[in-house]
């Protein structure tokens, strides 16, 4: 009798110490808003053996649609749905197993920001500036170091974390602002704790937490307030491609397709084609698009409905957290295309006049504009993306600086490459840029030649679309002799205390440094208010003779561009211009503030750039 009582007692222990092992570590997202268009929310519960509890929640306006339960007992997925007429407040997740209550989790509900669904995203009036956080300003030197972060500060290894954070892009806006920068892009700052090299941020071990060196989320939202104030904009990289592969569940996923090939990983064949190609192999699609890009970076499974439900929420919290303009979506061609469109058209019916420029690096036109919003392709894909970044332009820009003139090289690589705007539905969408980076530096591009840099600056920040200038341009940073990344992205000077040379007073810069600065910020800063520079049509002719001569025009204003390649001054004849100068007597070329009196003939500088406001 002893013995069986024992045997009880011991199954009740068991019992409750099963009970208590249930519990709820993570929630996500971890809070929500009212007034939402899409009622439906999907929340992630993780925790120890969670499965098992039945879940019960009582708020006036909220409805327990559903529970699911997938493979791994760790994990609930809780369906929701928040009616219209849901007010802000809290409540309680409550889970049970049996008749006793486990644990629960107070969830909140916040109210939006006011006209939060009529955010107007970056634009064509705006001017992007693209910043590395890790290597721009070492605001606060107390987070260098943080507690849990595998990787340590080594500012002397180049691959290694220098320090540039949150604070230091706050502390540095009035200079942003002051170039006429009105947008800023960072390269992603949530949550990379791997071993190594983890400062470029792209291996997120964290969807919901900015990476603590970089500061905190309350920072991040700050960052955003401080922009609004001086009218700029934030927009957010953002990588639903792949995760890192020390994120917090690569030890404990939801369910075996959460990851592609794993843990017996493949690395993707990187053939982007494979979309649009209408001879392609399913063996050679599946090969690109479930590979790795990295070993250290596993592929994210987005046919996999719940996967593709917690990015999509994921990049809407941040939309309406920190209040962001835009997105910067990394390796668009790699995930999923029809969860890509699906989310575009999700994010778009929350925010209407919010933008989003995918990263699809090709030269080729015809594969760049397969994605944007409004294009009739033969497979009958659509996707809802509004903007694309313009690598065919970039680099047709590029290879315009450096080769010699001839029939069909230099500058008339250039036209051919706008002439390609026909197959794309909205050109004056697409992102423009010298580089970016993931490249080297246009300043090294272009053989360091100071000139051709800034003819190539004043291109991109006048023709259609909207301009992006990576971090440090201003001042000629470079990369001479090396594509290595950890060079391309190396620290701005000034950003650290005891830098030598200081961009934001000028102590220690060339003059040459100085005069681009001054250049840079003389034709942003004009460029702000000029609706005919943000939306006029383009019209280009044929380059001759080493000039290139286009027009951004309106109803109202007329702007004349030449770029002269020649080692002398030339003199244009602008008879073969009549079509748009001919009612046109005079003008002032804004760069050098100077006066034009006779437009029949204009001497156009040596190797240089004329921008000419038509009178």
């Amino acid at each position: 009798m002893i013995k069986q009582i024992a045997i009880v007692f011991l199954l009740v222990l068991a019992g409750s110490a099963q009970l208590l092992a249930t519990s709820v570590e993570r929630v996500e997202p971890m809070f929500w808003w009212v007034g939402m268009k899409n009622p439906n929310l999907q929340l992630m519960v993780h925790g120890e053996d969670i499965a098992q509890a039945d879940v019960s929640l009582d708020y006036p306006g909220v409805s327990l649609e559903s529970v699911s339960r997938v493979k791994n007992p760790n994990y609930l997925f809780i369906n929701l749905k928040i009616d219209e007429e849901t007010r802000p407040g809290t409540f309680y997740l409550t889970f049970t197993t049996g008749r006793k209550k486990t644990t629960s989790y107070t969830y909140e509900l916040r109210e939006r920001e006011a006209n939060s669904a009529n955010r107007m995203g970056f634009n064509s009036s705006d001017v992007i500036y693209l910043i590395t956080p890790d290597r721009f300003v070492n605001g606060n030197p107390d987070n260098d170091a943080v507690e849990g972060m595998k990787e340590l500060p080594n500012r002397a290894d180049k691959d290694g974390r220098h320090g540039g954070d949150i604070r230091g892009i706050i502390n540095s806006l009035d200079y942003l602002q002051g170039l006429g920068f009105t947008a800023v892009w960072l390269n992603p700052v949530l949550e990379n704790n791997m071993t190594q090299v983890s400062y470029h941020g792209y291996s997120t071990t964290d969807f919901y937490k900015v990476d603590p060196r970089y500061g905190s989320n309350e920072e991040y939202l700050e960052l955003s307030k401080e922009l609004k104030k001086r009218g700029m904009k934030l927009i957010m990289d953002m990588i639903f491609n792949h995760c890192g592969s020390e994120h917090w569940w690569m030890d404990d996923m939801p369910m075996d397709d959460w990851i592609h090939h794993y843990p017996e990983y493949k690395i993707t064949t990187h053939r982007r084609t494979v979309h649009q190609d209408p001879h392609v192999s399913e063996a050679d699609r599946k090969a690109m698009l479930d590979g790795w890009f990295v070993p250290t970076m596993p592929d994210l499974n987005q046919e996999n409905p719940f996967m593709a439900t917690y990015l999509i929420q994921n990049s809407i919290w941040w939309i309406e957290y920190v209040g962001l303009e835009g997105i910067r979506q990394d390796t668009w061609p790699y995930p999923d295309k029809h969860m890509m469109a699906d989310w575009t058209e999700q994010v778009l019916e929350e925010y209407p006049n919010f933008n989003i420029v995918g990263e699809e690096w090709s030269m080729n036109p015809a594969i760049v504009s397969y994605w944007q919003k409004g294009k009739q392709n033969s497979d009958g894909y659509h996707c809802s993306l509004p903007s694309l970044m313009d690598f065919p332009v970039q680099n047709a820009t590029s290879r315009a600086m450096q080769h010699e003139e001839s029939w069909d090289k230099g500058l008339q690589e250039l036209y051919e490459a706008l002439s390609n705007d026909f197959l794309y539905p909205d050109a004056d969408n697409l992102v423009v840029f010298p580089d970016n980076h993931d490249m080297s530096r246009f300043y090294t591009q272009v053989g360091e030649d100071v000139d051709k840099l800034k003819m190539g600056l004043a291109f991109f920040l006048t023709t259609r679309g909207i301009p992006q200038i990576f971090y440090g341009t201003e001042v000629l940073m470079s990369n001479p002799g090396t594509e290595d990344h950890g060079i391309i992205r190396s620290d701005f000077p000034g950003g650290w205390d005891g830098d030598a040379v200081n961009a934001f007073t000028g102590e220690g810069l060339s003059d040459a440094q100085k005069d681009l600065q001054n250049y840079i910020g003389t034709i942003q800063n004009w460029r702000k208010n000029k609706e005919v520079i943000h939306s006029g049509k383009l019209m280009h002719f044929v380059p001759e003779n080493g000039l290139y001569v286009y027009f951004r025009y309106n109803e109202d204003e007329t702007v004349m561009v030449v770029l002269n390649k020649n080692t002398t001054d030339s003199q244009m004849e602008t008879a073969r211009f009549e079509e748009l100068i001919g009612k046109f007597s005079r003008g002032t070329e804004i760069i050098r503030s100077k006066p034009i009196n006779d437009l029949s003939t204009i001497t156009v500088p040596a190797k240089a750039a004329m921008i000419i406001e038509l009178k």
